[in-house]
């Protein structure tokens, strides 16, 4: 069970255990329910476990959920360094090690969706599924992104070093907005939501963390992948879920990426924003499940 330095009562799902697991490079928090073939469940940026709260429910009869809190998010250890991709994905294998998994279904939103997806790439035999929410596949088009970029025009207030780190912490109306805008109906992110996410972020070293996820990719990451284009194929079953009313990473920023992968669909899912597991619980959990299915 976790300890006193966990989550808030406010934060507890029923029939949901949390667990903390040292990985050999993180003390790693985890939520977990149900049982069956194992499901690991990754969040997006500036959130943690709880964007799955309402999913977590509804697969739990068929499926070993495991709905981890990445470095520097949740109650997660968040040291100062490790924020790239790279480094990342290496965390996440190394939870893969702790939980005893061989191999795994991948779900995951946003940025956790990014990662799941990169894991797939790079150690296909240990993902037999991927669901990626509200997130680019990994062949991006140039055309299109730079069609797209005004999209990005509020990244740089949490990924410039000093800056992103204080407005995170000091300024949770930036980030309350950001939560807010990415809703096609508020209601799927109400006040106790949106503390959720905000409460955590007070912490300096969580904050620190959230700039450094953003600035790895940002200064780091983007360009060179823009350029050196993807040349690996995604073998494992892949969905793709895009929000059809998402401002941030909308359907038409996709492209074709059918050629690079072995068995890759994408759903548009109309009336939807950017915060799928939030917004749409039941058609997630659904469309899980349906394409768990896929040999």
């Amino acid at each position: 069970m976790i300890n006193a330095r966990g989550l808030p009562e406010s934060l507890q799902v029923p029939g949901v255990s949390h667990r903390f697991l040292d990985t050999g490079r993180l003390r790693t928090h985890v939520a977990e329910t149900g049982a069956g073939s194992p499901v690991l469940l990754l969040h997006g940026w500036a959130k943690h476990w709880y964007t799955w709260r309402h999913v977590l429910p509804l697969l739990g009869d068929s499926h070993r959920l495991i709905a981890a809190d990445l470095r520097g998010c949740g109650w997660t250890d968040a040291p100062k360094k490790g924020y790239r991709t790279a480094d990342l994905v290496e965390d996440l294998r190394a939870l893969l090690d702790a939980l005893g998994l061989d191999r795994v279904a991948l779900v995951g939103h946003d940025r956790g969706a990014a990662l799941a997806l990169q894991l797939a790439l790079a150690d296909p035999d240990r993902v037999s599924h991927v669901v990626a929410l509200n997130e680019l596949h990994p062949y991006p088009n140039l055309g299109r992104m730079v069609r797209h970029a005004w999209r990005y025009g509020w990244t740089p207030f949490v990924e410039t070093p000093l800056l992103g780190r204080f407005v995170l912490k000091h300024v949770p109306a930036f980030t309350r907005a950001w939560l807010r805008l990415g809703v096609a109906d508020r209601a799927s992110m109400p006040d106790e939501a949106v503390a959720a996410y905000l409460d955590v972020l007070r912490r300096p070293e969580i904050a620190r963390a959230g700039e450094q996820q953003m600035y790895q990719f940002a200064y780091k990451e983007f360009i060179p992948m823009l350029l050196r284009p993807e040349t690996r194929r995604l073998r494992p079953p892949t969905l793709l879920l895009a929000g059809a009313a998402d401002p941030f990473t909308p359907a038409a920023m996709l492209g074709d990426a059918t050629p690079h992968a072995e068995d890759l669909r994408v759903e548009v899912v109309e009336n939807a924003g950017h915060h799928l597991p939030e917004e749409r619980p039941d058609l997630v959990a659904d469309r899980i499940r349906e394409h768990l299915k896929r040999a």
